[in-house]
């Protein structure tokens, strides 16, 4: 065991308590984490400083205003319910389309083509509200949104669903991507935790790397059977100017953010994370550490998104 910690030392791989102690501690602010934990505060703020969200079609805070679901989504031709201040997609559906039954009933049908009634939908809110997925366990809001149009680049290696990309910032630089791909196993969510790909992306050019699921290297997707690796992520350095400016967004110094590819808008911002995990330097077969101790060298050498984006391409 002492060799193995060893071995990871010497390769850079941060672990969890120099995660916290050397970098979420001195570099994230207490006072700002309610504006990336709460997913409405974020699209305040992202509208705020021109950074592109999905849109959102209203927010439901009260079991009163359940009732009112109806009036939010209706004539969308999908849309997804997630709570404000979840995480690691919990509580999250993606509604593909509604339909009318024979007795007139709505049902709501989601990625995996399985169906909800009208009522199963409210129940569903009702638990958001009551705080069954929230970070801390509190009473949350629960937010409607836009269902996006996966980018054509995915639709050969993803299972359904839509992919995001994962980008760890430090100090307004990006220092590591991952792609997220859904898989059967996931149920068509981008969440690694149940089940969906990890794929490490070359930081200069986008390049798909190395991939993994359930912490296992593997090369083919699972379910499209398609080779990940080789490539390129579109508009890629309009993701990573887009992730560096969530630093001066956000206020935080050691962040993860989240950008999903929306076939007719482009990139967009999914969500910022003040505690990002630590799986990223699973799928890049490389440490975090040294990337970040880079940083801490260069900080003051660039300023504004393009031109960190630009400073850390030269260091690479």
């Amino acid at each position: 065991m002492i060799s193995l910690f060893k071995k990871f030392e010497e390769e850079g791989v941060l672990g969890i308590n120099r995660r916290i102690g050397e970098y979420i501690l001195p570099y994230n602010p207490r006072e700002y984490y309610p504006l990336v934990d709460d997913k409405w505060k974020t699209a305040e703020l992202a509208r705020q400083f021109h950074v592109p969200m999905p849109y959102h079609y209203g927010v439901v805070d009260t079991f009163g205003g359940i009732r009112n679901t109806r009036d939010l989504i209706q004539g969308r031709p999908g849309f997804v319910v997630k709570p404000a201040n979840g995480g690691m997609g919990n509580g999250i559906l993606v509604i593909t389309h509604e339909s009318e039954t024979i007795n007139g009933s709505i049902r709501y049908h989601k990625v995996d083509d399985k169906t909800l009634s009208e009522k199963d939908l409210q129940h569903h809110i009702s638990g958001i509200l009551s705080g069954l997925y929230s970070l801390d366990g509190n009473s949350d809001s629960c937010i409607l949104q836009e269902r996006l149009e996966c980018h054509s680049f995915f639709k050969a290696i993803s299972f359904r669903g839509i992919p995001d990309i994962r980008v760890i910032v430090f100090l307004g630089y990006p220092v590591m991507a991952m792609l997220r791909l859904p898989t059967k196993e996931s149920g068509g969510r981008a969440n690694l935790h149940q089940g969906a790909l990890g794929v490490g992306v070359d930081l200069r050019s986008g390049t798909l790397t190395h991939s993994v699921c359930n912490d296992k290297i593997i090369h083919l997707h699972p379910d499209t059977k398609q080779t990940l690796s080789g490539r390129v992520i579109p508009h890629w350095e309009t993701i990573l100017e887009m992730s560096s400016r969530c630093y001066d967004m956000s206020g935080l110094g050691y962040l993860g953010v989240d950008i999903v590819l929306d076939e007719s808008r482009g990139p967009l911002l999914l969500e910022m994370n003040a505690r990002p995990g630590l799986g990223i330097q699973i799928a890049n077969r490389m440490g975090l550490r040294d990337r970040l101790q880079l940083v801490e060298k260069i900080k003051d050498s660039a300023d504004g998104p393009k031109t960190r984006v630009h400073r850390m391409f030269q260091e690479l």
